[in-house]
């Protein structure tokens, strides 16, 4: 059985300061957590503190973004050795975000995944589909495309280690989601073409997350399919005591 795993990111909020306070106060909240895995994605300059802050807990640190190369004239841009060497464990990549709001590409996540797995970063994908896209009854196409050329090149070993984030783009920041029902849809046919393009065992190992306006009087119902392994949380992770109610709501 899939550990559930619930990841906070943070966006563009919180210095230094606030983040390092967050994450003690939600060391002291979590002391008694097993069963979830819990992560938490600060913005870049905080990356390295938060992750000292977090020392020997089960608190994950994450990047929220990472460029494909190790090193070059990329004004701007961190490496996933840097991230790696600031203290992050998992990284996000081809948040909706950065996908409509800096022009990210399927090709651009697949690289930046691979620059993941090559410095040992555990790499958060992130996939779904606009509301024109659903509207228009392409969602399952969407995502196909995503999924193929996103994790093109990646073998079944490295899948197993990975996580998935589908994150449908009209419910990000909206205040709505999807219903247990939509997002069900969405997961089991992310779960069947992890299946049929990698291999039973690995698309039973990956963590398949749900984004989208997820809140503490939501998660019981979205985790309660069977395929929904967690939760990629926006806005209601920023405050530790909202995080861990969702944490707690996430064991299954």
């Amino acid at each position: 059985m899939r550990k559930p795993l619930i990841a906070g990111n943070f966006k563009m909020f919180k210095t230094v300061h606030e983040t390092v306070s967050y994450i003690g106060e939600l060391r002291q909240l979590a002391r008694d957590i097993s069963a979830v895995d819990i992560v938490v994605a600060p913005t870049m300059t905080a990356v390295h503190a938060a992750a000292e802050a977090a020392g020997d807990s089960a608190i994950g640190i994450a990047g929220q973004n990472v460029h494909w190369e190790r090193e070059g004239a990329f004004t701007g841009e961190v490496s996933a050795p840097m991230l790696r060497e600031a203290g992050a464990r998992f990284v996000i990549i081809g948040h909706s975000e950065r996908r409509t709001l800096f022009g990210e590409t399927n090709d651009s996540v697949n690289k930046k995944t691979h620059a993941a797995l090559t410095a040992g970063l555990v790499p958060i994908v992130c996939i779904g589909e606009t509301l024109a896209q659903r509207d228009a009854n392409e969602t399952l196409a969407v995502l196909d495309r995503q999924i193929k050329e996103g994790l093109d090149g990646c073998t079944g070993e490295q899948l197993s280690g990975m996580v998935l984030a589908y994150e449908p783009v009209w419910a990000i920041g909206t205040g709505r989601n999807a219903t247990p029902a939509q997002a069900g849809e969405a997961h089991a046919h992310i779960r069947q073409r992890l299946k049929q393009w990698f291999g039973l065992d690995p698309s039973e190992q990956c963590r398949v997350l749900y984004g989208g306006s997820v809140k503490p009087d939501n998660i019981g119902k979205l985790i309660g399919h069977q395929d929904v392994d967690g939760a990629l949380v926006g806005g209601a992770s920023l405050d530790p005591g909202s995080f861990l109610a969702i944490i707690r709501g996430a064991t299954k």
